[in-house]
């Protein structure tokens, strides 16, 4: 397996640290939002998009890109920083998250928003959505990758699983899905409302080539990715192991920050923090 350079895990890094401030600084301007999940997940994305997908901001219909889907929606803001940082629309915009008349709503909106490859919010979905486009590239004869990033609550959802069995059924090896394993859903910790272990053995017994990574390792999430687009006849499941609210010492593993901003205060502190 390819070793990734120093350089570019620092530089992803760098990156995922600017990305945690502007999801803070945007969810606490509008009053509203999901920053746990964001931040669980925004290592994920930034690996993902800065290295790894294939994308042409400059077209976001472009045929041949690589498609991501955020199944789990409420976690919009660590997709919005990436998409403004990449180009696919102005960084300005950040500042009227979930604002009457903004491009950038609460859940992703994929008539709105360029860059956004589908409508969610609605657990359950996604993984269905990219288990269609997946095989719409292998009846296309095309060769883009899709990609799916679910929440570890969201696959409490029966329709997950039949994605899932869908998926292996029709060998859908151009599909990666990765579960933002933070061990937090809105109604508390995942394994006492339903408990998902052994979660590997179960992703496997759908016929499902399965992964265990640190989700805040750069270096792992690259090389997982790597590994993943070399699975030949099944799909891909990268269980990333992530903390909510990672990087802000008094928001991690704080189930209040599940769908609570910073307060301005707040806000300071968690700056002040990562810098």
């Amino acid at each position: 397996m390819v070793r990734h350079s120093e350089q570019l895990i620092q530089e992803l890094q760098q990156k995922a640290k600017k990305f945690r401030k502007e999801i803070l600084i945007m969810t606490t301007q509008a009053g509203s939002g999901h920053p746990g999940g964001s931040l669980s997940a925004i290592d994920i994305l930034t690996a993902l998009y800065f290295h790894h997908m294939r994308i042409n901001p400059g077209s976001p219909t472009w045929e041949s890109r690589d498609r991501f889907i955020l199944s789990k929606g409420h976690s919009c803001p660590a997709l919005y920083v990436v998409l403004a940082e990449l180009g696919f629309f102005q960084k300005k915009e950040l500042t009227t998250l979930r604002k009457l008349g903004s491009i950038l709503q609460g859940h992703p909106d994929m008539n709105a928003t360029p860059g956004v490859e589908m409508s969610t919010g609605s657990l359950g979905q996604g993984l269905s959505v990219a288990c269609g486009i997946s095989l719409a590239g292998k009846l296309d004869k095309r060769d883009y990758r899709v990609y799916c990033m679910l929440g570890d609550g969201e696959i409490d959802e029966g329709s997950v699983w039949e994605a899932a069995m869908a998926a292996s059924h029709y060998k859908l090896d151009n599909l990666t899905a990765i579960l933002d394993r933070n061990e937090m859903q809105v109604d508390g910790i995942t394994d006492c409302i339903m408990s998902l272990e052994p979660l590997k053995e179960k992703w496997e017994s759908f016929g499902w080539k399965t992964i265990t990574i640190n989700g805040h390792d750069i270096e792992q999430i690259l090389e997982s990715l790597d590994l993943a687009s070399t699975i030949e006849g099944k799909p891909t499941m990268i269980i990333a192991k992530t903390v909510k609210g990672k990087g802000i010492s008094f928001v991690e593993k704080k189930l209040q920050y599940h769908g609570t901003v910073l307060t301005q205060e707040e806000l300071v502190r968690a700056l002040e923090e990562l810098d």
